[in-house]
């Protein structure tokens, strides 16, 4: 009882007379403009400011009227964050009792800011209980301190001990957590080391690799030993060592198993992930298989990872010539109910395999109504052909791929237009595409100006040697970036481009 007078003391002083939220009273109201902001919001509606003081006001973003609904609006939003529901089936235990932790967290600074002192240590008391059994490093020193502090002045000389055995045993293992931190953060600074500078990078992140081991062989810790995983596999996926890439994921996916009370799910699907990228680049359609039907059954359906990891299910089947297989996990994903609800540049990349799946079930003889429309309208070839493509300068990689799809659905038939759609993108390769950032795609585009050049008559190919050489001397690495997407890979691309021109002239 003594703990609700004290709180209750706080409220009568400073309480506010209405907590402002986004909670279903608004959201269910079609008058709201806080609910007309949040629901353009999650329908992917705006892009922008602009977009959002249209939509509102018909107004400018520099609205007076804008700009304070924008303000209350935000404030609302993060008024919200303290009530989310954490006993989703999406979040583990370990999830739940770290997020209810830092939550209970603010709160103890709270009551200790408003001399609520009773209220304080034992709210502490109980974050420390829960920190202790998930071995939350950075809670337990925090509220190991609070309590050590309360027992130095209520001369409590046993309690303070205890606490201060606490604060000795796991001010190392936070040190270890932030020392692991920063390696692999430096691990992950050398991501993108291009392939001459590697020998000069390569000592360091063995370094950085070395010292994570140390660590984890120190503290029992899932932060360090989660940062160890991750920066080993980040130095095998450097080097293009896929085959130990997958060896580490297994043994974190292995930790994981048996250490179930650390387990969460983002850490596990960041391994099943780096797994699924691995068997991508091997092309092992078998394995990638069965991992990836394995583990979308612990995601959640329609989920940005779920989607994510779908997708790289569904490069392992074009990239493999899986064609079929690609269908169905495109279908899979397209159809899902909540589809739409993912970011609008997810989606504009699904559109293009879309369009790449119509070529390639076209070629097998495969009826193209089993290919479900990303958006409302459905394919038809004409009309892509018509297609200028103009995507913004961030999404010109879109524009490409789509323009080397409608070269593809010209080949053998059309040849002026295939010739036009090589001098469009010959004027990217030499005006708009950077070298470091998309040496493959240029080599690419001349090849296929030489194959123009040509008259797209493999027999008459001429100096195309030095450009396939400049490709693969930089192989195909797909980290998430969109300047590194291939749909298929540009080496295989190439071969069959060639391969259906040479059978086209047998013919």
């Amino acid at each position: 009882m003594k703990n609700l007078i004290e709180v209750s003391r706080i409220l009568t002083k400073k309480k506010v007379r209405k907590i402002e939220i986004i909670d279903s009273t608004i959201l269910d109201n079609p008058e709201s403009k806080f609910g007309q902001f949040y629901e353009a919001l999650m329908g992917n509606k705006l892009r922008n400011d602009r977009d959002a003081a249209t939509l509102l006001y018909n107004s400018s973003p520099t609205s007076d009227k804008y700009r304070q609904l924008k303000s209350r609006f935000r404030k609302r939003l993060f008024n919200t964050l303290f009530f989310l529901d954490i006993n989703t089936p999406s979040a583990g235990s370990y999830e739940r009792a770290y997020y209810s932790c830092n939550k209970d967290w603010t709160l103890v600074k709270i009551l200790i800011a408003n001399e609520a002192f009773l209220s304080a240590k034992d709210l502490a008391r109980s974050i420390l209980t829960t920190a202790l059994k998930f071995n939350f490093a950075d809670v337990i020193v925090n509220t190991s301190r609070i309590l050590r502090e309360f027992a130095a002045k209520e001369e409590d000389e046993k309690e303070f001990e205890v606490y201060d055995a606490y604060l000795k045993e796991f001010s190392p293992v936070l040190q270890a957590e932030h020392d692991s931190e920063e390696a692999f953060q430096r691990i992950r600074l050398k991501m993108k080391t291009p392939k001459d500078k590697l020998p000069e990078v390569l000592p360091f992140i063995d370094e950085q690799c070395n010292k994570l081991v140390e660590l984890s062989e120190q503290y029992d810790s899932p932060v360090v030993f989660y940062n160890m995983y991750m920066g080993w596999i980040c130095n095998f996926e450097i080097q293009r060592d896929f085959n130990s890439m997958l060896l580490i994921c297994e043994r974190a996916e292995d930790y994981i198993n048996k250490h179930p009370q650390y387990y969460q799910d983002n850490v596990l699907a960041a391994f099943q992930l780096r797994k699924m990228s691995a068997f991508l680049h091997l092309k092992d359609f078998s394995n990638g298989q069965a991992t990836a039907e394995k583990a979308l059954e612990t995601f959640t359906a329609g989920s940005q990872t779920w989607s994510k990891f779908l997708e790289y299910y569904l490069l392992l089947a074009l990239h493999s010539g899986n064609y079929i297989h690609a269908l169905a996990i495109y279908s899979r994903a397209v159809k899902h109910k909540k589809f739409n609800k993912i970011d609008l540049a997810t989606r504009e990349r699904w559109k293009v395999y879309e369009v790449y799946l119509h070529y390639f079930m076209e070629l097998l003889g495969t009826t193209k109504s089993n290919i479900p429309p990303v958006g409302n309208y459905s394919f038809r070839l004409s009309r892509f052909l018509s297609d200028p493509i103009v995507y913004p300068k961030d999404q010109r990689v879109f524009t490409i791929h789509l323009v080397i799809a409608q070269l593809l659905f010209c080949l053998g038939k059309d040849e002026h237009m295939a010739a036009d759609c090589v001098n469009r993108l010959r004027l990217y390769a030499n005006k708009q595409l950077k070298k470091e950032e998309n040496n493959r795609l240029i080599q690419f585009i001349r090849l296929l100006n030489q194959l123009s050049r040509a008259d797209f008559e493999p027999s008459e190919l001429r100096n195309t040697e030095k450009y396939l050489s400049a490709m693969q001397e930089t192989p195909f690495h797909y980290r998430g970036l969109t300047s590194e997407w291939e749909i298929i890979p540009l080496e295989d691309l190439w071969s069959h481009i060639l391969n259906r021109l040479g059978a086209a002239m047998a013919a």
